[in-house]
């Protein structure tokens, strides 16, 4: 006989409801995330932010995903640095050269390139390059514009 409040196979009976077991929460995801709406945008209609002389950008922020547009001149470098979000590059148009564990990896038009959490990691444009970034949690130094090494990023 199965009574009200007795486990079975993932659920919890409570009265006539049934509730899913507790689900995690990912370490660096803020304790109380926005809610998912669906969005329609063109990068054209969204603000470009000029970080530095080389250095543009554009984002859009879901619930648990960022997707950022980066123009990088050639000779841009953006400074080693760390996050706790994994992060997907794909470049669209040019080439970057990473420095990541050690290693140099160049980055061309339409290779991707996944890094994990917390993983440092150096860039350098190699040519004038369009990127595309997938961070997931979002940047929320990014979002608070506290990202100071990218607006003060140089060249080589």
């Amino acid at each position: 006989m199965r009574g009200k409040g007795v486990r079975r196979s993932g659920t919890k009976a409570i009265g006539s409801k049934k509730q899913k077991p507790h689900v995690f929460a990912q370490k660096g995801s803020p304790p109380h995330r926005r809610r998912a709406v669906l969005q329609h945008v063109r990068w054209d209609d969204v603000e470009p932010e000029q970080l530095n002389p080389l250095l543009q950008r554009r984002f859009i922020v879901g619930r648990d995903i960022m997707v950022a547009r980066l123009l990088l001149k050639a000779g841009c470098v953006v400074p080693e640095h760390r996050h706790v979000n994994e992060q997907v590059t794909y470049v669209i148009d040019g080439a970057l050269k990473f420095w990541i564990g050690g290693k140099e990896i160049v980055v061309r038009s339409g290779e991707v390139l996944t890094i994990p959490p917390n993983m440092p990691h150096e860039v350098v444009a190699l040519e004038d390059t369009v990127d595309l970034d997938t961070f997931t949690p979002p940047r929320a130094d990014w979002m608070n514009k506290e990202d100071d090494y990218l607006r003060q990023a140089g060249s080589r």
